[in-house]
């Protein structure tokens, strides 16, 4: 009776959702382009600019889905549904 809050269920609670993604990016970001700096001591800016796309990549893609995007983990095609080949007799 204390709480006049109204509750929102969390598939709607945006404000929930922007700062999970603005943590998984940085977290990602500084993670991935210090494993870059420390990985390789003599190409160290390639590594970091390379580890921090991975990082950004990576949050992106899990970003993307936690808006309703699309699923990081597509199923495979299934070999039953590809038609089958047609052999010619010569």
């Amino acid at each position: 009776m204390g709480d006049d809050k109204e509750l929102t269920p969390s598939k709607y609670d945006m404000n929930a959702k922007w700062d999970a993604c603005i943590d998984l990016t940085l977290r990602r970001f500084v993670y991935s382009s210090l494993a870059g700096a420390f990985g390789s001591p003599v190409t160290r800016w390639a590594s970091v600019a390379f580890g921090a796309g991975i990082g950004i990549g990576s949050a992106y893609t899990d970003c993307s889905s936690l808006f309703g995007g699309y699923s990081p983990k597509l199923a495979p095609p299934k070999l039953d549904d590809a038609p089958a080949p047609k052999e010619q007799v010569e």
